[in-house]
């Protein structure tokens, strides 16, 4: 069962009073239990095209814990397609973590190759269509031009008045869903080290003819790195949960909604804006998270 359209929750603490802020949360992660947030907004009209070619099966590439690979083996067995899995990391199996126990379980078939012939595979994706010629094929992470439309839908279900609209970033397709549906500007904070994200978002854009320039890329809250903590972060994150009943995820909205708490304590907000926070989900990843770091996250 799809829940949509996802609720919308304002926040309320005295920092926001003190700030003049008006701060809200777009709860995708209550999309669907297994399949949430952008996972299956991305997966959406994928889904669709696979059905309309008469493809029953798709082909997909993540990493060990990645979202991404989660959702998509979800769907294919909520929906009765199959799933094969290319997983970057030739010293992994079935039961290295919870991500990819989920998936087998779950009916996905996985392949474990090494990081130069993953690398290779992402960026010559025919290589991966070649060996599954009868497999609906998505990249790394699910962003594509049918991702992107996918996402675009967020902001039609945000009916109140806001000024800005903030989104965690990885392959880029969500933000680029934003930008593109929206006059207002867009912000997305980066979970990976390094400014490469701003060129790389520049070309999905170009790619899929996006000309607005309403947006803005921020890379310093990535914690050292994808997948990278530190005790800060995890900090806010159980505070967040305690102060608000949200749980966020440390890979992504952990790091995205600290940064916007962060922006606000200090000033980098002007007063009287409406902030909205997307929610993107990924919160399958915390048991796996948890069982690494000694149950950190509350």
């Amino acid at each position: 069962m799809v829940n949509l359209p996802t609720p919308i929750e304002e926040l309320n603490h005295p920092l926001l009073e003190e700030k003049k802020i008006k701060l809200f949360v777009k709860r995708d992660d209550l999309i669907h239990p297994e399949i949430m947030g952008n996972k299956w907004r991305k997966l959406k009209y994928n889904l669709l095209k696979m059905k309309e070619e008469g493809k029953e099966a798709i082909v997909t590439m993540g990493g060990a814990f990645s979202n991404h690979i989660a959702a998509t083996a979800a769907a294919a067995k909520e929906y009765g397609f199959n799933a094969v899995g290319i997983i970057r990391g030739n010293e992994l199996g079935i039961n290295s973590n919870h991500t990819l126990k989920l998936a087998h379980e779950k009916g996905m078939q996985l392949e474990f190759v090494d990081r130069e012939t993953f690398r290779y595979c992402r960026e010559d994706s025919s290589i991966i269509q070649s060996q599954f010629p009868d497999h609906y094929f998505l990249p790394e992470g699910g962003t594509n031009e049918l991702a992107i439309k996918g996402c675009e839908e967020i902001s039609t279900e945000i009916q109140q008045k806001f000024d800005v609209i903030v989104t965690p970033v990885g392959t880029g397709g969500t933000f680029a869903g934003l930008v593109k549906a929206t006059t207002q500007m867009v912000i997305g904070v980066s979970a990976l080290k390094g400014n490469f994200i701003t060129s790389e978002i520049k070309s999905l854009l170009a790619k899929n003819h996006i000309i607005n320039s309403n947006y803005e890329l921020i890379s310093d809250y990535h914690f050292g790195g994808y997948g990278k903590i530190k005790p800060e972060l995890i900090d806010f994150i159980n505070w967040f949960k305690e102060n608000f009943g949200i749980l966020l995820d440390p890979i992504y909205t952990g790091k995205c909604f600290f940064a916007v708490w962060d922006m606000i304590k200090t000033d980098k907000f002007e007063k009287n804006l409406e902030i909205v926070l997307l929610h993107t989900g990924g919160l399958q990843g915390i048991s796996g998270f948890n069982r690494k770091n000694e149950n950190i996250i509350q």
